[in-house]
């Protein structure tokens, strides 16, 4: 099971899409591997520099519809090989959403008061989360502040995240 949990990346904006997260022109790579270089390079926000901002973070904070856009599976590729298993957002598009699944990733839906918490709290402050699956909660902690934040997640995506995706769940079940 891949771990979810470390610093956090804030992305300030809602309807950040597929095309942000890895551009079209790089779905022909037969590698994951090869997109990493390329995540988020094409995301305009203010304050972002994608050549500072994503070197070792692997949590994503972020707004409403994360993951709009074309459907595929290399967002969430490009993700997982920068170290990044989880993405906290108040919704996803529905199809992002399931393929982080469906890779054994964590697409967290919290209430957008709580998202707004996590951004007033602690966005700037080098913060840290993890994620335990088990308990169904989330502890943030910064120098200045900490939170434990529960979550719900049905019990097929928890089944999909400890087995590591759609693949190794159909290879036990089928």
């Amino acid at each position: 099971m891949k771990e979810f949990k470390g610093k956090v990346l804030f992305l300030d904006r809602s309807d950040i899409n597929t095309d942000e997260i890895i551009p079209a022109k790089y779905l022909t790579e037969i590698e994951k591997m090869a997109m990493k270089a390329h995540l988020l390079e094409d995301l305009k926000l203010d304050g972002f520099d994608v050549k500072k901002d994503i070197e070792g973070k692997a949590v994503i904070v972020t707004r409403e519809n994360f993951g709009c856009g074309s459907s595929r599976e290399h967002a969430p590729w490009a993700l997982e090989m920068n170290g990044i298993n989880l993405v906290i957002a108040p919704g996803f598009a529905r199809i992002f959403r399931q393929n982080m699944f469906n890779c054994g990733m964590m697409a967290l839906e919290l209430a957008p008061e709580q998202i707004d918490l996590l951004f007033s709290e602690f966005a700037g402050d080098q913060a840290e989360i993890i994620a335990d699956i088990d308990a169904s909660s989330i502890f943030i902690r910064s120098e200045k502040s900490k939170a434990t934040i529960e979550f719900q997640i049905s019990d097929f995506d928890k089944t999909l995240i400890q087995t590591g995706g759609w693949v190794e769940y159909a290879d036990n079940h089928y």
